[in-house]
């Protein structure tokens, strides 16, 4: 398995992908692979439908796979609110690369068996797949999607995200084969001699203890330890900094803890949502999610600080368990709201990706949100960076 990625800013179509390609070339000793994966920016987008002809007048790409993006990540590198083509290629010897296309307006029934969803992808659950998906976020229904694809194949790992630059439906560009559509969801299964690893940091920090929903409905957290809501957050409020108080009044959300057999679960094990409003007669906060009873939740505070704290802490543990000195390649699926829009510099992710893991080729783009796993479900996130990286298989 050989992974490789290059990025052109050329402002012409036509130099921009040949300068690309011919890099790619030159890493992978060899013009052809099994598996293309490119990012185009807005820049381009009266040249959206010639990007299939000009990759393949320059290389064998394999199965091409794509989108539009708002800011393009190539070679290690982050390019925002400017002209970039990213070219990332894989040769995967003993790897099946199975194409994959939805309209996602008719999903299966939440309440079908998995067998439903499993031929209405038409992948089998033996292959033992792992999914990179890219989707028009003006069309898909996302959290119904995943949670169906979770349901159909719960050991698979699931990456990805909503192509960016558009401003309407219609305006974003999704690549397959040689197939270009504007709508719906694109993706890819891969099985055999591959694994995928995750890395989802969501660009928080916990603050007080993790506590026990009491009392909810729907998306309305009522009771939290047996005590109202906003007087635990009242509570709260008085052990914070001066800094941290401040935050607390445009920067706070709700961390759900998603797996609960975790008696002890630590950052990055809580699916960030929105805090949506707040009920003062009930002492209630509305929340971005469907609650339970029962639930283990922890209030979060995000800024550019805590966001890059959050990425090194995943890091970290990731670097922990031994996958990344077998690791070939990765994609990076990065929030429009993050790169230089928070940090206020440029590569700040994939900098300390690279410093963190070493030089592995990392291609991607930053999206209208982004796709990847917390706890044993898979979600769609925003002010995310979610990382896929490969490597090969370690099944015997």
């Amino acid at each position: 398995m050989k992974w490789v990625s290059a990025l052109s800013k050329q402002t012409d179509i036509d130099a921009a992908v040949q300068e690309a390609a011919e890099e790619i070339i030159r890493q992978l000793g060899k013009d052809q692979a099994d598996l293309t994966v490119v990012f185009v920016a807005p820049q381009y987008k009266d040249f959206y439908d010639k990007i299939p002809d000009l990759v393949n007048r320059y290389l064998k790409p394999g199965l091409l796979f794509g989108c539009s993006g708002g800011g393009i990540i190539g070679n290690g590198e982050e390019v925002e609110q400017q002209a970039a083509f990213s070219i990332t290629c894989a040769s995967l010897p003993g790897v099946k690369i199975q194409p994959i296309y939805s309209e996602t307006k008719e999903l299966p029934d939440q309440d079908t068996a998995p067998s439903v969803w499993r031929e209405w992808l038409d992948v089998k659950i033996e292959d033992q797949p792992h999914f990179i998906f890219l989707a028009d976020p003006f069309s898909f229904r996302g959290d119904e999607f995943l949670a169906g694809v979770d349901f159909a194949y719960p050991n698979s790992k699931k990456v990805g995200g909503l192509a960016s630059g558009a401003q309407g439906p219609g305006g974003n560009a999704l690549y397959l084969g040689d197939k270009i559509y504007s709508n719906g969801l694109i993706g890819i299964a891969l099985s055999g001699d591959i694994e995928v690893d995750t890395i989802v940091a969501q660009g928080c920090r916990p603050i007080g203890q993790p506590m026990k929903i009491t009392a909810c409905q729907d998306t309305l957290l009522k009771e939290l330890d047996g005590k109202p809501t906003l007087e635990v957050l009242q509570d709260l409020n008085e052990t914070l900094s001066d800094a941290d108080k401040k935050l607390l009044q445009t920067s706070l959300f709700l961390g759900i803890e998603m797996d609960a057999m975790k008696d002890d679960p630590k950052q990055g094990d809580f699916l960030i949502r929105n805090l949506m409003g707040v009920d003062r007669e009930s002492q209630s906060l509305a929340i971005g999610a469907l609650l339970r009873t029962g639930q283990l939740v922890q209030f979060h505070l995000r800024d550019k600080k805590m966001s890059s704290e959050d990425l090194d802490v995943m890091l970290t543990r990731y670097l922990s368990q031994g996958h990344a000195e077998n690791a070939s390649g990765a994609l990076l699926f990065s929030c429009l709201g993050r790169g230089k829009y928070l940090y206020g510099e440029a590569n700040h992710d994939t900098n300390m990706f690279q410093d963190k893991l070493g030089k592995i080729p990392l291609g991607g783009f930053f999206c209208n949100g982004e796709i990847g796993p917390v706890g044993n479900a898979t979600f769609l996130h925003g002010y995310t960076s979610s990382f896929g990286i490969f490597r090969k298989s370690d099944r015997t």
